[in-house]
């Protein structure tokens, strides 16, 4: 994720971005992310996207065990944590000045018996991307990751490279400026682009992603 001012925090919800702790249920496990916003932003604070894409999980959506999967952007890690919670192997990553901090919420968050199947690994959308296998995850997750228009063309190669043709990609979202309706077209150039999930509650859309030349019954 992105370290940068965000225009939400202005105002109303800004309260609960300072909280030190937020806790969450999940798996049936209780889970408590430490959040540090004035520290690092918007890497470090849970947005709703991540809860609503953690639940969308939670709810069995996906095969997850004996998964290998990846978080995109995670900034906290509560995606990563849940999905390795129900039997992901996770690779859970960001830029290389949030991992200390996404590396103490996994370690905290995860019992030892499940912490090697979780790895804390840089990655920088489109850079360096030879450090990861072309094709290598079955399930790319990202939450809130797409509001930086600056940063859209990256992902995309960075999506293009982690998947394969069986890989499944899910991204929630918030849409709220028309940037993020040119990410979804651009999305529909190189992927097969579906809604799956809507939570009226929080304002969260959750899209699935398939490469283009493959069936859609996953």
């Amino acid at each position: 994720m992105a370290l940068v001012p965000y225009e939400e925090t202005v105002g109303v919800g800004l309260q609960k971005f300072h909280k030190p702790l937020a806790t969450f249920s999940f798996a049936n496990h209780t889970i408590q992310i430490r959040q540090d916003w004035r520290q690092l932003g918007v890497a470090a604070v849970v947005w709703d996207a991540a809860v609503v894409l953690s639940t969308y999980l939670e709810m069995g959506a996906v095969e997850l065990r004996g998964c290998s999967a990846v978080e995109l952007g995670a900034g906290t890690g509560l995606v990563g944590i849940v999905a390795a919670l129900l039997g992901a192997h996770v690779t859970i990553t960001d830029r290389k000045v949030a991992l200390e901090f996404l590396k103490s919420n996994v370690q905290a968050n995860l019992p030892p018996h499940i912490q090697p199947k979780a790895v804390v690994k840089e990655l920088t959308w489109g850079q360096n991307l030879g450090s990861y296998s072309p094709g290598e995850f079955d399930l790319i997750l990202g939450a809130d990751i797409i509001y930086l228009e600056e940063t859209f063309a990256d992902l995309l190669q960075t999506l293009e490279h982690l998947s394969s043709n069986r890989s499944v990609i899910l991204l929630a979202c918030r849409i709220r400026y028309e940037r993020d309706n040119n990410f979804l077209a651009m999305l529909e150039r190189q992927f097969t682009v579906s809604k799956v999930h809507y939570d009226s509650e929080k304002d969260v859309h959750i899209y699935k992603a398939q490469k283009r030349n493959q069936r859609e019954d996953l």
